[in-house]
């Protein structure tokens, strides 16, 4: 577990500085005093290590990492911070503390001393090195030894050390981080290992022990109470599925949400099967149900004054003898009926189920405000917005205005998408109430209008489809590793502060 400090000394470990450029010249940007006794380089030091900055080849371009031995501290490490400015977007702070801290593996602690002025800036700087500090090892055994393990102890030098704004921020992306790292520990376990009923079991014992209320349903009693839509979808499997709640609500809760997550812990496709290379990114079908839970799981951590129900759709996709079948029907919990076109669109059929059962949860509580549903949907949101932009789709153009703004403070990379009413007619069945597929051309927003069936027009929903950008399949990047990314935690958790903070 990576822990983040702050400090106002430097010691002998590795410390991350900034490098930027402008014509050629090379700039060094630092969180540490320019003047006084804790000046980090003399003048005369300082034009030796741009020289030899330069002859490294250093540029400070984003995502590039140079280190330099020195006296004390025992190494520079310089991070690419691109175009010189005077002030640096925060999220270009996250990545270039992302990239330095996944180029110091191997080492147990470092000192970031990126540029900032404002508690904003710091959590970025924080949230970016906690991240970028992650290594899943687990199931490596005659190899472990040659792994190099990430920083566990992050020392963060900043003017803001003694201010409650700093420690606060500090505390947050502690919270973040650990949430995160296990929303891609789960990603990245295996289907083998991860389970419907395994991964409701991990997250019931994290959501007790903060004292959180948990429901499991297992498949008999789905069955019994009409959720035709995970029962369905995991009917085919050997390990069954199941519904998993967690709440937190909180006494004087402001509002409540309602997060809603797809969870395929394997997604062979059904009878539609899915060919070999469709197959193998599949244990990360249950990206949205671990990000909505690890996101609940924040905001109780957080103690933020918002009660929030986290629902998690558990189904693995398999192929049997009680595989559903292309052209049955099936009801969704509430009554409305589905032909399944395609087994391999399983995705919405456990959603949908979800999110009528979380309305109505909702409401027989203290009404609902809002509800969120993410999930690793469509292949065509990877077509639409390649493998690092999600899709942001909903029922309310203000809520969505709204929710992208907070994708966009958050770091998240999010596009908006739309509904189109000229796309919902390819969704009709002649024996059903609703097909579970339509055109393919658009099928991303096609799946968003299915969804949209299932929530009442009167609630504002959003749709975020996660199916690219929940695991990085190529070279790490910033404070992504290859592997889960758990995308989405952090904007589920700054919509939900930002409704708290609205009263």
């Amino acid at each position: 577990m990576t822990s983040l400090k702050l400090t106002s000394e430097i010691k002998k470990e590795p410390l991350v500085l900034g490098l930027s450029s402008k014509d050629g010249k090379l700039t060094i940007h630092t969180s540490l005093p320019t003047s006084g006794k804790k000046v980090l380089f003399s003048p005369a030091q300082l034009r030796q290590v741009i020289s030899t900055l330069q002859t490294l080849g250093a540029t400070g371009k984003s995502d590039e990492v140079t280190k330099v031995p020195f006296a004390s501290p025992k190494l520079l490490v310089f991070t690419g911070l691109g175009k010189t400015q005077s002030t640096f977007d925060h999220e270009v702070l996250r990545r270039a503390a992302g990239a330095a801290s996944r180029h110091l593996e191997g080492n147990s602690t470092a000192t970031f001393a990126l540029p900032h002025t404002d508690s904003a800036e710091l959590a970025a700087i924080a949230e970016g090195a906690g991240l970028g500090a992650y290594g899943f090892h687990q199931f490596r055994t005659t190899s472990k030894a040659a792994q190099t393990l990430p920083l566990t102890t992050i020392n963060i030098f900043s003017p803001l050390a003694a201010a409650t704004s700093g420690k606060e921020a500090v505390k947050r992306a502690n919270i973040l981080v650990r949430e995160i790292h296990l929303v891609r520990d789960l990603i990245n376990t295996p289907p083998s290992h991860l389970t419907p009923a395994s991964f409701s079991l991990i997250m019931k014992k994290e959501a007790s022990a903060l004292g959180l209320k948990v429901e499991i349903l297992n498949e008999k009693v789905l069955k019994a109470k009409g959720f035709g839509g995970i029962t369905a979808v995991g009917q085919g499997s050997a390990n069954p599925p199941r519904l998993l709640r967690v709440s937190y609500s909180p006494a004087k809760a402001k509002r409540r949400l309602a997060f809603v997550g797809k969870g395929i812990t394997f997604d062979s496709g059904g009878l539609a099967l899915k060919p070999a290379n469709g197959m193998e990114a599949m244990k990360s079908d249950m990206s949205g149900a671990a990000a909505v839970i690890a996101a609940v799981m924040a905001i109780a951590r957080l103690k933020l004054p918002i009660a929030v129900d986290g629902w998690a759709a558990m189904a693995e996709n398999m192929v049997s003898n009680n595989s559903t079948r292309p052209s049955d029907i099936i009801s969704i919990y509430g009554g409305k009926t589905v032909e399944v076109i395609n087994p391999d669109a399983e995705g919405r059929l456990v959603l949908a189920d979800a999110l009528v059962r979380a309305q109505e949860f909702g409401e027989a509580a203290d009404g609902l405000d809002y509800i969120i549903d993410v999930a690793t949907l469509t292949g065509a949101q990877g077509v639409a917005l390649g493998e690092r932009v999600s899709a942001l789709m909903s029922n309310n153009e203000q809520f969505q205005r709204e929710l992208m703004a907070v994708t966009v403070a958050a770091g998240e990379l999010f596009w908006p998408m739309p509904l189109p009413e000229e796309l919902r007619p390819s969704l009709e069945s002649p024996v059903a109430d609703i097909a579970n597929k339509g055109e393919r051309m658009g099928g991303m927003l096609v799946a968003g209008l299915f969804l949209r069936d299932f929530v009442d027009p009167a609630l504002p929903w959003a749709h975020l489809d996660i199916a690219s950008p929940a695991l990085n399949k190529h070279a790490p990047h910033g404070y992504t590793p290859v592997g889960g990314t758990g995308v989405a935690v952090r904007s589920l958790v700054a919509f939900a502060e930002l409704t708290a903070s609205q009263g």
